[in-house]
């Protein structure tokens, strides 16, 4: 033992002890003298010392189990009067005299630890609780109070058990390694060191606890993802005190070897974990309840109960799921039962406050709808004369419904959308649409964008195509997103506009929303030459599916401009392609847009650019148009529309439609406007039986009544009834839950 410089009133207590107690208790006074903390050898009497060292031998020569602690162990870990830096409390001989009566019957160190946890915080009226004043609460301040966090209780727990000779120390961590805070337990040595939580009782005995897994998963390497046990010998390192930050008057041993091993997680990186706390209110306490995990469609991914009262903070139920998954948590209090949304959930651990008095009680018509999409079957069209269908929504129950039927279609249709995407592969009507790909950036939280880049050719062999196709594929980049590369199904001049494109690129669509986590309202057109030509023709017709469309260096030809009125849409050519006259086409296009954007206010967002100079090809200039598309997104439910039929027919159209055979003019037009309650159809040739309107709480309240009028006549009037049926029409002719309707009209 190195030599330490004594001042006359600790060699007074060597003495005293040495005489009392012979060459052990000299021992003992050296040690605890040369390892005590520097403001201890100011603050503390000999009285208190003394008083301190002759509890612990009593306790030595009392307790079967503390006659066979190794000497070294007993100086760390019995004879020590404190724990961390807490105030110095002379606890041992009121301990002594609780926890002997507790112990009772006890013939072992782990027997008697138990035996202290399960009755000494009901004895002392201490339990955990978020309320205290500090963490570090000496005994004396935490039974003032009758509150104590983990480490205020830990230090009761391993006073109790030093005053009764077992040798006890806390434990913690400064960060769980899945960054959700701190914690502190207690160890006791009973041939070896064994864990428990203070105030945590489990009659499954030692080295049990809900921070197991947390603990599993401690990092030797990192400080702060590291596991310490306090220790009385000073051999270089510190106990990472949270609340004295770079403190090292407390010494410590880094245990993490003991707790850590390969997680679950780990094993498997697929793996996520939701930790589940429910407390009154925002910044309430804690309540115990049932919790129902449940995904999109209410198919139950886990159950649990929560903790409260007593439980430490970060000691919940935790409920393991595919990253990803999102959906409801529902947790049930008596006969009530209330939810929450949460997710998508990432990898690894996470956690989930719930506050009872925010949340709303659990819909009984969406557990039956529930109840219906579990038993319903896979085939299309099952189980559609079911009542629930027909019940009507609530406001806030619709919106649940077209999520949960969405989710419902979705997945039902992934497996061949699967093989889809995996192949870069769709066929219809017996053309096949082939693509390329490249993905940037990171995924943001609400979805990826997604890029279609339409190549140019056309009227040309199939080589001189497929050289300008894998060409597309190098000539944009976005900062984010899926960006995709078709190859035209056919090699002719109209590449872009026959009439199987628009049903292959609404698959296309669906197939990355359903898949790849592409955002619908984030999803861009735009193309080169014969791709421009496209963009001319699909946009003002698909207008409907994107968030932004970009024509670079393409003709028009016939095509209409009238759908863009809620399309942000670019056009870039260079003032000396001349050839179809594009040039002058494209000039001429600009002008129209903008006087129709100034007749029409809000409608026809445009920007353009014509480069002088240049000619077909703009040199890469045109590649702007991707950060001012990105700006924008999806305009689904716009308070007006105009709606130009193509020389290929659309049966939807935003939010208006037409049935199967309903009868149309040649490239008809109508424009629909919402005016408040009232919505205004105007069109030259009349609205044909089958049209109709699809609504949403979006577009206006359907809690109010209604009202429909066609060139000026009313049609319709009255209240709009929201259902799963219309819901389920409207996912049936598109897979895209924004923009189902809740509640329709047919006008007759």
């Amino acid at each position: 033992m190195a030599h330490v410089a004594l001042g006359g009133a600790l060699d007074e207590f060597i003495a005293r002890s040495k005489a009392k107690h012979g060459e052990a208790g000299e021992r003992a006074a050296r040690f605890l003298v040369e390892h005590m903390p520097s403001k201890d050898r100011e603050g503390l009497s000999v009285d208190f010392l003394v008083e301190n060292l002759d509890l612990a031998f009593r306790a030595r020569e009392e307790f079967g189990w503390a006659k066979v602690v190794p000497e070294a162990i007993f100086l760390n870990d019995v004879l020590p009067y404190a724990v961390f830096d807490e105030t110095r409390d002379p606890w041992r001989a009121e301990f002594y005299e609780k926890s002997k009566k507790l112990v009772t019957g006890a013939k072992t160190a782990s027997e008697a630890a138990q035996a202290l946890n399960r009755q000494l915080f009901n004895l002392v009226k201490v339990h955990y609780n978020t309320g205290r004043k500090r963490p570090n609460q000496s005994p004396k301040e935490s039974m003032e109070l009758g509150k104590a966090t983990c480490t205020g209780l830990s230090i009761i727990m391993v006073d109790a058990c030093r005053a009764v000779g077992i040798p006890a120390r806390a434990v913690g961590t400064p960060l769980w390694a899945n960054e959700r805070g701190n914690h502190t337990w207690v160890e006791i040595w009973d041939g070896d060191w064994h864990f428990t939580g203070a105030d945590e009782y489990d009659k499954g005995g030692l080295n049990r606890g809900w921070f197991v897994n947390d603990a599993s998963q401690a990092k030797a390497d990192s400080a702060k993802h590291s596991i310490y046990a306090t220790s009385w010998k000073r051999e270089g390192l510190a106990f990472p005190m949270v609340w004295a930050r770079g403190s090292e008057a407390v010494a410590g041993v880094n245990v993490t070897g003991r707790y850590a091993k390969p997680t679950a997680a780990e094993v498997d990186p697929k793996q996520a974990k939701v930790g589940v706390r429910l407390f009154r209110g925002k910044g309430g306490v804690r309540m115990v309840a049932r919790v129902r995990m449940v995904d999109e469609m209410g198919r139950v991914l886990g159950e649990a109960e929560t903790k409260a009262g007593t439980s430490d903070l970060n000691d919940m139920p935790r409920i393991e799921m595919a990253p990803g998954m999102r959906g409801w948590a529902r947790f049930t209090v008596g006969r009530e039962e209330r939810e929450r949304v949460f997710g998508p959930v990432g990898l690894g651990e996470s956690t989930l406050d719930a506050a009872w008095d925010e949340m709303t009680s659990v819909s009984r018509t969406l557990v039956e709808l529930e109840k219906w999409v579990a038993e319903s079957g896979a085939g299309a069209g099952a189980g559609r004369e079911a009542k629930i269908l027909r019940k009507p929504l609530k406001r806030s129950e619709a919106t649940r419904a077209r999520e949960i039927l969405a989710a419902m279609a979705a997945e039902r249709s992934k497996e061949g959308r699967r093989l889809e995407v995996e192949a870069k592969e769709i066929v219809q009507g017996g053309k096949r649409l082939r693509w390329l790909v490249k993905t940037f950036g990171e995924a943001p939280a609400g979805g990826r964008s997604l890029w279609i880049s339409m190549h140019g050719g056309g009227g040309a062999p199939a080589e001189v195509n497929d050289k300008q196709w894998k060409n597309q594929i190098e000539l944009y980049t976005p900062s984010e997103g899926i960006y995709v590369a078709p190859r035209a199904p056919t090699d002719t001049w109209n590449l872009w506009h026959e009439g199987h494109i628009d049903g292959m690129f609404q698959r296309l669509i669906e197939d990355y929303v359903v898949l790849m986590g592409v955002n619908p309202n984030k999803v861009y057109l735009m193309g080169y030459s014969a791709g421009g030509d496209g963009v001319w023709q699909l946009a003002p017709r698909m207008a409907d599916r994107f968030a932004a469309a970009a024509m670079m260096a393409g003709h028009p030809n016939e095509a209409s401009m009238e759908g863009l009125r809620n399309l942000p849409f670019a056009i870039f050519m260079g003032a000396n392609d001349s050839a179809y006259n594009r040039n002058k086409v494209a000039n001429e296009r600009v002008a129209e847009l903008g006087r129709m954007s100034e007749a029409d206010p809000g409608g026809y967002p445009h920007m353009s650019r014509i480069y002088e100079g240049l000619g077909h090809w703009m040199q890469r200039r045109d590649a702007e148009a991707l950060p001012w598309m990105a700006k924008h997104e999806r305009t689904v439910w716009p308070r007006r529309v105009v709606w130009r039929q193509d020389d290929v027919v659309h049966r939807r159209f935003y939010w208006l439609r037409l049935a199967d055979g309903a009868v149309i003019g040649e490239r008809q037009r109508w424009v629909a406007t919402v005016k408040g309650q009232v919505i205004e159809l105007e069109s030259e040739g009349g609205v044909p039986k089958g049209f109709g309107v699809g609504l949403s709480d979006e577009l206006l309240d359907l809690d109010r009544p209604v009202v429909v009028k066609v060139n000026g006549k009313k049609v319709h009037s009255g209240r709009v009834v929201r259902r799963a049926t219309d819901i389920l029409t409207s996912l049936d002719e598109r897979l895209d839950a924004a923009s189902a309707a809740t509640a329709s009209i047919e006008i007759r």
